[in-house]
């Protein structure tokens, strides 16, 4: 028999990586989703994570009579249903719950009883709430009061609705099987992830320096599981005869206590760690204004174990291995925070290792354009602009998301980020101008052209005041968007693409940045950056603002050295900012072509 899966909550985390396996592993898939619009995007995802075989779409309305269109007999040859569906989040009402849980496996259920040739249901249900007795079935108001006062909405209905799953299928004559997951994080080799509750809200306060006491203590175990290994684990659950009428714990048994977990993760993610650590019994007493947690999260503190014996046989009989736990707690962690934690949801941000310094980047993997921005702001703010001309903007060490410390880092990074395989074409802005002149002075055969976007060393000194260290790193450290779009671009028009730079500003970079910008107004330095670039012969452009200009004494010496000079007509300092679309015509002609004519635009 063809194997057909037909999978609710399709277009979640779990849901699109279950697809992945599934159709992997040779079966046909139908994706139950709410909107054409989500079936699109589910799609698109899946092409893009490597799916070359098409899938079917189908829209459920889970208020309808019939959920899907046509009823169980137009899905006759469907052999096994994934439900992912489901409503995950805390604060919900006890009804908002009961609907999105209870009441949808309900019906999921009831459906699945009409396909005739159906082999089984995987049920997805929760490592804290497996493995109630169907026999209470329907639960008293009396249970179902108390249960939802004691655990909140969103628990308490994810334990109703596991006896409730049960005790309907035993009615309908339904053939199932339970997995009951720790909480899932991100692909074991990606770290991708667009979950953001749970464990990872609390990596991204301590990412921010909000997280002033790691919760729990040695035996406090909150167990997670890779979202491809529990995708594995459902497509062999689905499969086995031996799995049929029976639950899984699936998670992790190596996990580390959580407080560990979270030290482990912020020390990779190169944050401070607390060293106050509070015991769950304090932490249920305090109030959520000083915790920072949601209540329903508390009962998941817990030093519980779990009876994962069985779903390690099942693993380990279908060649399912597990990954290390520590080092997919890395990936997942890199990846939350390349992408801002749900800020930056784009899927082309990651780390890098260059020269040992862990380095984020934007835009396309392995270009041999690399665009390296200036101060105070990051590579977020090149990002349009390295898509449009198929580059990758790269945050200097010590700025903006990337490690290390500074210029003090720039020999070993700029040897390794130019790497040995070809030459590759530099896009230095401002300081970042700096680091591209001295990568082509020291490696001249791996550098093959030059772009310097208002290189600084080229243009007049800086006001005094920019070097006075103190006062500039207090200002950048307490200044938000509209007062930093004001100072750069003289408008407050730039605000919201500035919301990244500020927070890193906020949280690391500010004195590395006062540092640098100091470093930028040494004479010395200035020189030292016009004879490296005079030494390098290959070729270059300059681009510039009308507002932003060279300064007199060179710009003529460079016009005889046949460097190519564009003036971007109304830009400053930051074109990138306020051109952006300008810039990236010029940006994506080759260095010594001739570069697209800039008119001052029609006011």
């Amino acid at each position: 028999m063809t194997r057909h899966a037909l999978v609710f909550g399709a277009s979640g985390l779990i849901g699109r990586h279950l697809m992945l396996t599934l159709a992997a592993d040779g079966a046909d898939v139908t994706a139950a989703v709410r909107t054409p619009e989500s079936g699109a995007r589910v799609e698109r995802w899946l092409r893009d994570h490597g799916l070359a075989r098409s899938i079917a779409t189908a829209i459920v309305d889970f208020d309808a009579e019939e959920i899907l269109a046509g009823g169980p007999s137009a899905f006759a040859d469907v052999t096994e249903i994934h439900q992912c569906a489901g409503d995950f989040r805390f604060g919900m009402s006890v009804e908002e719950a009961r609907r999105g849980n209870v009441d949808l496996v309900e019906k999921v259920v009831d459906f699945a009883a009409g396909i005739p040739d159906l082999q089984r249901v995987v049920y997805v249900s929760g490592y804290r709430v497996g493995g109630q007795d169907p026999a209470g079935v329907p639960w008293s108001a009396e249970r179902r009061a108390a249960t939802y006062a004691e655990l909140g909405a969103y628990e308490a209905s994810k334990m109703e609705a596991d006896a409730v799953f049960q005790a309907r299928a035993a009615e309908r004559g339904v053939p199932w099987t339970m997995v009951n997951p720790a909480t899932v994080i991100g692909d074991s080799r990606t770290g991708e992830t667009d979950q953001q509750i749970g464990i990872a809200s609390s990596i991204g306060q301590l990412w921010e320096g909000r997280l002033a006491a790691l919760p729990g203590d040695e035996r406090t175990f909150l167990p997670v599981l890779t979202v491809d290994h529990l995708a594995a684990f459902m497509v062999a659950a689905a499969a086995d005869p031996a799995a049929a009428g029976h639950a899984y714990w699936v998670l992790d048994d190596d996990t580390p206590p959580l407080a560990d977990l979270l030290g482990h993760v912020g020390r990779h993610l190169g944050v401070k760690v607390p060293r106050l650590r509070l015991p769950v019994g304090l932490l249920t007493r305090l109030p959520q204004s000083i915790t920072k947690a949601d209540p329903e999260t508390l009962t998941f503190l817990s030093s519980d174990r779990y009876p994962t014996a069985s779903a390690r046989e099942l693993a380990a009989r279908h060649g399912i291995q597990t990954p290390d736990v520590r080092v997919s707690l890395e990936r997942w962690g890199d990846h939350l925070a390349a992408h801002r934690f749900g800020a930056a949801p784009a899927g082309d941000r990651r780390f890098v290792d260059v020269g040992g310094v862990r380095t984020f980047e934007v835009g396309v993997a392995g270009s041999d354009r690399v665009i390296l921005p200036g101060l105070p702001v990051n590579a977020d703010t090149w990002a349009g602009v390295a898509r449009s001309i198929g580059a990758r903007a790269v945050d200097l060490p010590g700025l903006g998301l990337s490690g290390g410390s500074g210029v003090e880092d720039w020999d070993t990074w700029l040897a390794s980020l130019v790497g040995a395989d070809g030459p590759v074409h530099l896009v230095g802005h401002s300081v970042g101008a700096a680091a591209a002149v001295l990568a082509a002075d020291r490696f001249p055969g791996r550098v093959g052209s030059l772009t310097l976007v208002a290189p600084f060393f080229l243009q007049g000194r800086m006001p005094a005041s920019v070097r006075v260290r103190p006062l500039v790193r207090h200002w950048l450290r307490h200044t938000d968007p509209l007062r930093l779009s004001r100072q750069l671009t003289g408008s407050d028009l730039h605000a919201e693409d500035l919301v990244s730079s500020v927070g890193d500003l906020r949280r690391r970079t500010a004195g590395r940045v006062a540092a640098q910008l100091a470093r930028a107004g040494s004479e010395q330095w200035r020189g030292e950056l016009r004879e490296a670039l005079a030494r390098f012969d290959g070729p270059v452009r300059i681009v510039t603002g009308s507002d932003d200009p060279l300064a007199s004494d060179v710009a003529g010496q460079l016009a005889r050295r046949n460097v190519e000079l564009v003036i971007v007509p109304g830009a400053g300092h930051h074109p990138q900012l306020t051109h952006g679309g300008e810039l990236a015509a010029v940006l994506g002609v080759p260095v010594g072509s001739a570069a697209p004519t800039l008119q001052e635009p029609t006011r």
